[in-house]
């Protein structure tokens, strides 16, 4: 009887996962090193993947960061997330990679050292340059063994995002997840030729963008929004245990258009216009002036909706993009969606209440 029972068991359990030829087993979590390339030193360069392989059949999820090598909010997303003791329950695998782009990462740069984008270089090739062979290597070994993904990202360098979903809201699956995330601002995006969406959605892996904060910066409020969206996703997944206590529901904006405000003249600029402010169109943005303050132009938006993001540099030239205004119909419902909104909030409870030890990033 006992033997019938472990073989039974045995039937039962559920098939390892193997990434970059290692072998992980059910109920296991294992950190694997995945080869990019050696460097000019003879140093091996590799991408840490972390995954946890559940014990119960689910989806399995990856969660990435630092595709562009200075977008680092990710990362400590990715950090707290593998803190939680949840995962030991885990229905499914979360494949995390905290660095996708580990050379941009070290040389704090968006690019890698051919100046080449890696979020324009999907699905990649074998014999390519080096962003094509990363990006062929994130397709093997990640999106292909993947059900879903979430790919973690930040405003560019001195420009700063309020938290966004961006992504393909034409597809149920993708939005259901994306609303399920629980940030006010959902950007309907088109797939963008050679981006990590567009090469997962040819596998049928629908991925959702997180946006926010600024490159080479850690943003508390952005982290912590970031933290409790993908346990939200998890959660709608099936993936983790579900809340006992219904959150507070979130009015949500979904953004079809947006446009940037740019700088009418050179100078320096006085901005008086926060993220996730509504914004009506003639409105006063800030100022640009000459360094005398002989020359001042008012900037004044074009468009009525909610500024989501911004130039944090005053150092300007004419034309350059400065706020980056959402369109949507309703200004009520605009203020509903935001003012609901408290990313710095205490971590929720249940799951990420276990991080409220870890001290706020100021």
């Amino acid at each position: 009887m006992v033997a019938k029972t472990a073989r039974k068991r045995r039937k039962q359990e559920r098939s390892p996962i193997t990434l970059g030829g290692v072998e992980v087993r059910a109920g296991q979590r294992c950190t694997i090193d995945l080869p990019i390339a050696e460097l000019s030193t003879h140093t091996p360069m590799t991408m840490p993947v972390h995954v946890v392989h559940g014990r119960i059949e689910g989806p399995r999820l990856f969660i990435s960061a630092a595709i562009h090598g200075d977008e680092i909010n990710g990362v400590e997303i990715i950090r707290r997330l593998l803190r939680l003791s949840g995962l030991r329950r885990l229905h499914g695998t979360l494949i995390a990679v905290p660095i996708v782009n580990v050379l941009g990462f070290v040389s704090q740069s968006r690019y890698l050292p051919d100046r080449r984008d890696l979020n324009r270089s999907f699905p990649g090739s074998l014999r390519g340059s080096l962003a094509a062979r990363l990006a062929r290597l994130f397709i093997d070994e990640i999106v292909s063994k993947s059900t879903h993904g979430i790919d973690l990202h930040t405003g560019a360098i001195h420009r700063d995002n309020f938290p966004q979903i961006r992504a393909n809201l034409d597809d149920p699956e993708t939005e259901r997840l994306a609303r399920a995330f629980g940030v006010p601002l959902l950007i309907n995006a088109g797939l963008r030729e050679g981006s990590l969406r567009e090469a997962a959605s040819r596998q049928n892996v629908p991925v959702l963008v997180y946006e926010a904060g600024e490159a080479l910066r850690f943003d508390e409020s952005c982290i912590r929004a970031g933290v409790k969206g993908v346990v939200r996703v998890m959660r709608s997944l099936e993936m983790l245990t579900p809340s006992k206590k219904k959150s507070a529901e979130l009015k949500l904006l979904t953004i079809g258009s947006s446009k940037w405000i740019r700088a009418p003249q050179s100078g320096l600029l006085r901005a008086t216009t926060p993220l996730g402010s509504q914004v009506k169109e003639g409105q006063v943005l800030g100022v640009v002036a000459d360094p005398f303050g002989e020359n001042e132009v008012e900037i004044l938006s074009s468009i009525s909706g909610v500024a989501i993001g911004r130039s944090n540099l005053p150092l300007v030239h004419e034309g350059d993009a400065l706020f980056h205004i959402a369109q949507h119909e309703g200004r009520q419902i605009i203020g509903r969606s935001l003012d609901n909104f408290e990313p710095e909030a205490a971590y929720e409870h249940g799951l990420t209440s276990e991080l409220a030890d870890e001290p706020p990033i100021v």
